[in-house]
């Protein structure tokens, strides 16, 4: 596998078969919604088939970025996930009744709880993926990891004081009008 990550063209030579994925550690994440997908959920369990939001999030690790998609049922059991959604990108305010507008939802950030699910997959092999445990309401204070570009918030140092340094100001007399004839430094 190469090093780095590129395009690849029509024609490239290939070999990487593992699929190295390494899901984000569980903890609390600061997320941008990058896409929003009208769906239709089949049902299952105690849900009849019914409307869907796959939710894009562009969640943010320290390492770097991960994508991970949420799928918001629009059902009325699972109402308070939706609100938690809302709530947590600031369109919904506490108390408030609100309809759901997903257009302004995209391009929103918020905070979450990401955990690590496991699964088995099509191989028979067992899998790990990123799931959103939790949405925090726009209010709620929460220490989320920060990207490496970014760092932690430190009290910033006072800064050194300075002698402010004063210049004398310069006289000069002021000129006379050229018509009287008077220059200045004569009598």
């Amino acid at each position: 596998m190469a090093d780095f990550e590129r395009e690849l063209n029509w024609d490239d030579e290939i070999t990487d078969e593992t699929g190295s994925f390494e899901p984000l550690p569980e903890g609390d994440y600061s997320f941008t919604v990058a896409k929003i997908e009208r769906a239709r959920s089949s049902g299952g369990g105690k849900l009849p088939p019914c409307n869907m939001a796959k939710v894009t999030l562009t969640v943010h690790g320290a390492e770097n970025d991960r994508d991970i998609t949420e799928n918001l049922v629009l059902h009325s059991s699972l109402e308070w996930k939706l609100s938690q959604f809302f709530l947590s990108i600031g369109l919904k305010k506490h108390g408030e009744p609100l309809r759901m507008n997903w257009t302004a939802a995209t391009g929103k950030t918020g905070n979450c709880h990401v955990g690590v699910r496991t699964f088995k997959r099509k191989d028979g092999g067992e899998g790990t993926s990123n799931e959103i445990v939790r949405f925090y309401a726009y209010d709620e204070f929460v220490q989320v990891v920060q990207p490496a570009a970014q760092t932690a918030y430190q009290q910033p140092s006072a800064p050194a004081y300075q002698q402010p340094s004063y210049q004398q100001p310069s006289y000069q007399q002021p000129s006379a009008p050229a018509a009287s004839g008077w220059k200045p430094g004569s009598f």
